[in-house]
């Protein structure tokens, strides 16, 4: 979210900020080879993430092999923890989309390598593409907020004591990157970030040399 908002500063600097994610640690280190680091570090993260959670499902369905015969009276559970498999389901869904969109650029026949901002701008532009990126963010929303609050649980600091300045920090959190997520199709939709053209001839034409 942070590196997206330099979409605000500009085509230039957006796509000097995408340039430098590539070249961070040159020249000690090959272009790429410290963002293929954090990426391969994400993707472990995130198979660990989704395993576990996996793994608990399985748990609780084996310790309860029968239905509640009464609906349930939820108490401590609240919206966010009831639904993290789902919003979860709905991020995992979108950041695949999100992959080949604006990472691999598969999916988009106007991308061009290295012009980050007019990339994001051309997914963007689309209804529907926005839209998707609106409902992911949501849920990826409540999906951060119970994950900032439990994380404390599962440290074992829960008490009463500080227990509302964690609902204060998972709520301020999670808000904090939905805000900052939903800008860009919205700003996109109404124009304030549009496709510039003279920086997109500008990055062909630095590929083209390069090559």
């Amino acid at each position: 979210m942070v590196g997206n908002l330099k979409a605000y500063l500009g085509p230039a600097e957006m796509n000097h900020y995408g340039e430098g994610l590539r070249d961070f640690g040159t020249p000690l280190f090959p272009r790429s080879f410290l963002l293929w680091v954090a990426r391969t570090g994400l993707i472990g993260a995130f198979a660990v993430h989704i395993h576990a959670a996996y793994t608990l499902t399985l748990m609780n369905h084996r310790a309860r092999t029968q239905k509640y015969a009464s609906q349930r009276d939820y108490v401590a559970a609240n919206f966010a923890s009831r639904t993290m498999r789902w919003s979860g389901v709905i991020f995992l869904l979108y950041l695949v989309w999100h992959l080949a969109d604006l990472t691999g650029g598969w999916i988009d026949p106007d991308y061009v390598r290295g012009d980050t901002y007019n990339n994001l701008v051309n997914s963007l532009e689309r209804p529907a593409v926005a839209a998707l990126y609106v409902v992911a963010n949501v849920a990826l929303g409540v999906h951060i907020f119970h994950g900032a609050w439990s994380l404390f649980q599962s440290l074992g600091l829960n008490s009463p004591r500080f227990n509302q300045w964690r609902l204060y920090f998972a709520r301020t959190f999670a808000l904090i990157i939905v805000l900052g997520n939903l800008s860009f199709p919205i700003m996109v939709q109404t124009k304030v970030l549009s496709y510039d053209q003279h920086e997109r001839d500008a990055v062909v034409a630095l590929h083209e040399a390069g090559h």
